[in-house]
């Protein structure tokens, strides 16, 4: 085996021979801090391409259009009370504008940019693995491909044709597991049998362990999240909660931020009904893809959270046609009278994203929440990934005509009920904790002693997210060692 300095040699070479320059997480927090002449470069460059210096654009803050885009604000949308039915203002960061239309690339940064600039990955002979229920892996793939590395990715069979269509696009190599969103522990053992297969030659980069994956939305999407808060506020307004549903508990990773800015602020987390792990210890099947279940992500931080809330994925699915279908659509304009420019943007909304605003309607109703509180959540993807879903849907249940549109609007919407909701107390939240013990100890070879660290170290957490400067330091020495960043001061 090479030694740590080998092999970070070769990840300078390799990024030198490239021409890779990688940003640092102050960059992806604030674009403005970029080298001018990178901004410049990137006007002749689409938010899509396979361009390293679109690394660059791992922010909220791209300009909204495909191609050439600048910097700005903050991307969200605000909701108006007739979509949601609550007087609480609910607030969506929009992760369209990421390339890949995901805000994963965010979060699949972390994990291996750490690793180059540390000599733990040989890019000139190892590969990336991303095991992942949809979105990881592809953002996975694309940083992976920016950095000069080779990615294989690891999703179940029945995610939507279009995540295979685009990994195959970009090269990856890619391995279907059996089931569906919620099986889990299917990908874990593929991802053991490609270990036992090639050994070193795969670095396995798990989001639901990696603790790259939260620290980048402690670092960036935590204060998007205050930005916009403290743009959009009043003199009377509360940063009041958050909601997100739990998937690999990456973007939860913002809360821990957050909660140092707002203690008051209520924190929950979501789950599908039919697969209800943290409600009841539960097990099941479900169609809101972009979150994974049936176990406790080992990097989430349980202690934070406040509540849990189930979110049946039919309702979804259905609003999912409203947002989308001509007749949802002309339904909200004309008899519910949201505006039509807003109504335009809903396929700006993925299906765990309708499943985030699902969840914040039903935490904003459980405090009775004013029009004073805010409640902020994202819309991690859009629904460009998903449209072969919608075709299914026509095929499987009928045309989507204005009395469906009707119905869906309020079973899904307006009466959505504060059920399947649990306000978390300290042995509810030890509860769910434990249950990493049957996934992390007894499978994945962690300690019971990290285990017991993580809820009764106070220091576990905020050491995890500390590192966020550590890391900026590492790469602005890889960057100067691989000499390219001169060419753009």
């Amino acid at each position: 085996m090479k030694s740590r300095q080998e092999v970070l040699e070769n990840s300078i070479q390799r990024c030198r021979e490239k021409h890779i320059i990688i940003p640092t997480y102050k960059q992806m927090r604030n674009p403005e801090l970029i080298p001018e002449k990178i901004k410049q470069k990137l006007k002749n460059i689409g938010l899509w391409d396979l361009n390293s210096l679109n690394l660059f654009r791992i922010t909220w803050k791209n300009e909204p259009i495909e191609f050439g885009g600048g910097f700005g604000k903050v991307n969200f949308i605000e909701l108006p009370t007739e979509l949601t039915g609550v007087k609480a203002r609910i607030i969506l960061l929009i992760g369209k504008y990421f390339p890949t239309g995901a805000h994963k690339v965010g979060a699949t940064f972390g994990p291996l940019v750490e690793k180059l600039v540390t000599g733990r990955f040989d890019p000139t002979w190892q590969k990336a693995l991303w095991p992942s229920t949809g979105n990881y892996c592809r953002g996975g793939a694309y940083d992976s491909y920016l950095l000069g590395c080779k990615s294989i990715a690891v999703l179940p069979e029945g995610m939507s044709k279009e995540r295979f269509d685009w990994l195959h696009k970009v090269g990856a190599e890619v391995f279907a597991t059996p089931g569906s969103e919620s099986n889990v522990k299917e990908i874990y053992d593929k991802v053991k049998e490609l270990k036992a297969q090639r050994g070193d030659e795969i670095v396995n980069l798990n989001q639901f362990e990696e603790p790259g994956n939260p620290l980048w939305h402690f670092a960036v999407t935590g204060p998007a999240m205050e930005e916009v808060f403290n743009t959009i506020r009043s003199s009377n307004s509360r940063f009041s909660g958050v909601f997100l549903t739990q998937g690999s508990a990456g973007t939860l990773g913002s809360t821990d931020y957050l909660r140092e800015k707002f203690p008051s602020l209520k924190v929950c987390a979501g789950e599908a009904l039919q697969c209800p792990t943290l409600l009841y210890n539960g097990y099941g099947s479900h169609r809101i893809e972009g979150i994974g279940d049936k176990h406790i992500p080992w990097i989430h931080n349980i202690r934070n959270m406040d509540l849990v809330a189930g979110i049946d994925d039919r309702q979804n699915i259905n609003i999912m046609r409203l947002f989308n279908e001509p007749a949802g659509r002309d339904f909200l304009i004309n008899e519910i009278k949201v505006n039509p420019d807003l109504v335009n943007k809903l396929d700006l909304l993925g299906i765990s994203s309708i499943a985030n605003i699902m969840g914040s309607i039903k935490l904003a109703k459980y405090f009775e929440m004013t029009e004073n509180d805010i409640v902020f959540t994202v819309a991690s993807d859009s629904m460009e990934m998903y449209q072969s879903r919608l075709t299914e849907e026509a095929e499987h249940n009928g045309a989507f005509d204005s009395r469906k549109a009707a119905v869906t609007y309020e079973a899904g919407l307006m009466n959505l009920s504060v059920d399947y909701m649990i306000e978390m107390s300290y042995y509810e939240k030890k509860r769910m904790h434990n249950l990493k013990y049957f996934t992390w100890v007894e499978q994945q070879g962690k300690t019971v002693e990290e285990l017991n660290a993580q809820w009764y170290d106070e220091n576990y957490w905020k050491n995890q997210y500390a590192k966020a400067d550590e890391w900026d330091e590492k790469i602005i020495e890889f960057n100067d060692r691989t000499g390219v960043i001169k060419e753009y001061e």
